[in-house]
């Protein structure tokens, strides 16, 4: 496809008549200049708008990291509004960039980040406004390379059909190598520089494979079409030595999180059992202290942000709390705003008395037996030493996150969630204080891949709406704010989560029917979902219903770095409701060494 003559006119007019122009117009402080001369153009795509793209650390790592590169232009295209998208096929403007307003088509490679199962089918919108075949079959040499990587991507068969190769876990080591990979073999064949890529570790190739099912549908073998190399989970090795930003790029409009954040670690040792984040970023990596701290200050010099975030999966487990205690109190002397999101209810606010006006607890479980079973190794007593800490401390904003349909959850497990959220206001009343907002939010439980409850069914719609009913009118009577996940929308994020190559189908007819924006609540439309699975042949609930041991999982060829076995080991203990000691005891031989 041919550069469209008069793109800028049009594009000038068609800003003029869409809500928020800015979101497509570039431009932004430490944004990367185009190079003339290069060897490599590449697209960085977020299949969500602007303001939630840019509020996305992994997109801004990458951008500046591919940007380094002198042979490399790396370019940013995130998912249109309906306004912006009926303009762009009015005129007959393929889908661009947004830094040189370069069409999609014109690129080498186009890399999606994909961080929500509920996000897919703006994939394909995004592809299609592009001018782009859906299907990668379809694509030819004059199409780029399609990529995909993110969270949601960590079970990629039911995207398998729609992209070239998946980076599978943490992107930067990968996406360098294949860059310089595919910038020394560029003038040969995609199939060739495909095939030949199979030495990244994180690099999977799915038209390598064929999968072969049982007349149960459940996956019988799957078959290499090729001489293939196992596929391996990629992760840095040494986060100090990892590339970060301090000079990223700032948004031209409020993003949804609009500051300056900086990553202390990766991975998480607690082990809560439910956790596909928790297990599926192993092994433990820490940053020193000193490196969070001249990131930092190389952040908040660059761009002119008074809020800093200080990012991981449970920031109080940190060990170098105490190295960047005086640093972050020297900030809030400057009236820098600092958040520890993600705490445990334990430990870390008693040590360390960070002024925070907002705290984030998870318990996930209302009583002691749930979390037992979770693995979520926090007592009332914990809970109780916490709260009176934050609240001693002045904390006016609680955020507590619950999940219901856990395995083995009973009627009186979702009544100790109301009562911890009373305790908590009422702990809040006895510290003296005059207002608190106290909010509650409830997820509903969907067993992921790559985590100890892998195997395990998704409770029923009918059960969790009555779980939510039991403690909601209870909870807001009391004035503490509840919010929870629709359960539709839960159910489809599980099928795509767990699900196999035979969903491609579902999503184009779903697409085609108008299910875009689908992890929106006003644009979500349930009943098209189910047409579309019906027009498929295919019932959803197969996908949510338990695996046996037997069975052969769609995303068990991958190689994660946890053993198997102590997945099922794991799981055998939460039902005899016995915990497993965070990592940072002991090793407890998931597979990972070394972690610390």
């Amino acid at each position: 496809m041919k550069e469209r003559k008069g793109l800028s006119l049009k594009y000038v007019e068609i800003l003029k008549k869409v809500n928020k122009p800015s979101r497509y117009a570039g431009g932004e402080y430490n944004s990367c200049d185009y190079k003339k001369k290069h060897k490599m153009h590449m697209v960085i795509c977020f299949p969500e708008p602007y303001e939630i793209a840019m509020s996305n650390l992994g997109i801004k790592i990458l951008y500046h990291m591919q940007n380094q590169n002198p042979d490399i232009v790396c370019e940013r295209c995130f998912m249109p509004y309906a306004d912006f998208s009926d303009e762009l096929l009015k005129n007959n403007i393929p889908l661009f960039t947004i830094e040189s307003k370069k069409s999609l088509n014109n690129s080498d490679i186009l890399g999606f980040s994909i961080h929500h199962e509920l996000c897919y089918t703006n994939i394909l919108h995004m592809l299609k406004l592009a001018g782009i075949p859906f299907y990668a079959k379809d694509r030819g040499e004059a199409y780029p390379l399609i990529m995909a990587g993110g969270p949601a991507a960590a079970n990629p068969e039911p995207l398998a059909a729609f992209f070239d190769l998946f980076i599978i876990g943490e992107g930067e080591t990968p996406l360098k190598k294949f860059s310089e990979h595919y910038i020394k073999n560029r003038r040969k064949p995609k199939a060739e520089i495909l095939k030949s890529a199979q030495h990244i570790e994180g690099i999977y190739i799915p038209s390598l494979y064929e999968v072969k099912y049982k007349e149960n549908g459940r996956i019988k073998q799957r078959v290499a079409l090729s001489d293939v190399l196992p596929v391996k989970k990629a992760y840095e090795r040494d986060l100090d030595k990892t590339f970060y930003p301090v000079e990223m790029i700032v948004p031209v409009l409020e993003a949804a999180q609009d500051r300056a954040v900086a990553e202390l670690y990766r991975g998480c040792s607690n082990g809560c059992r439910f956790c596909q984040a928790g297990f599926y970023t192993r092994p433990v990596r820490e940053r020193s202290a000193e490196n969070v701290t001249d990131i930092c200050k190389g952040m908040l010099h660059s761009t002119g942000y008074e809020e800093l975030s200080l990012s991981s999966l449970s920031t109080g487990d940190y060990s170098g709390l105490a190295g960047i205690y005086p640093f972050v109190k020297e900030l809030e002397k400057k009236n820098v705003s600092v958040s520890l999101p993600s705490l445990r209810l334990s430990g870390s606010l008693k040590e360390y008395q960070y002024n925070v006006n907002q705290l984030t607890f998870a318990p996930e479980a209302g009583s002691e037996r749930l979390r037992r079973v979770i693995n979520k190794n926090v007592t009332q007593n914990d809970i109780d030493e916490t709260l009176n800490t934050a609240f001693s401390e002045g904390c006016k904003n609680i955020k507590l996150y619950f999940m219901c349909g856990l395995p083995t959850e009973t009627e009186e497990d979702i009544k100790a969630i109301e009562q911890l959220a009373l305790f908590a206001k009422r702990t809040h009343s006895a510290a003296g204080r005059c207002r608190m907002n106290l909010s509650v939010s409830l997820a509903v439980f969907i067993p992921k891949p790559f985590t100890p409850f892998e195997y395990e069914d998704m409770d029923g719609k009918e059960s969790v709406v009555n779980k939510i009913n039991l403690i909601k009118s209870n909870l807001i009577k009391s004035g503490i704010r509840l919010s929870y996940h629709d359960y539709d929308s839960s159910f489809l994020e599980a099928v795509f989560a767990r699900g196999d190559r035979r969903l491609s189908d579902v999503l184009i007819k779903a697409y085609e029917s108008g299910c875009i924006f689908d992890g929106w609540s006003e644009f979500f439309k349930f009943e098209k979902w189910v047409d579309a699975f019906a027009a498929s042949g295919i019932v959803p609930d197969f996908y949510v219903r338990g695996y046996s041991l037997n069975d052969v999982l769609p995303w068990h060829f991958i190689d994660s770095g946890i053993r198997k076995e102590y997945f099922a080991e794991e799981r055998q203990k939460a039902y005899r409701e016995e915990t497993t000691d965070d990592c940072r005891k002991g090793c407890k031989g998931c597979g990972f060494k070394g972690c610390f």
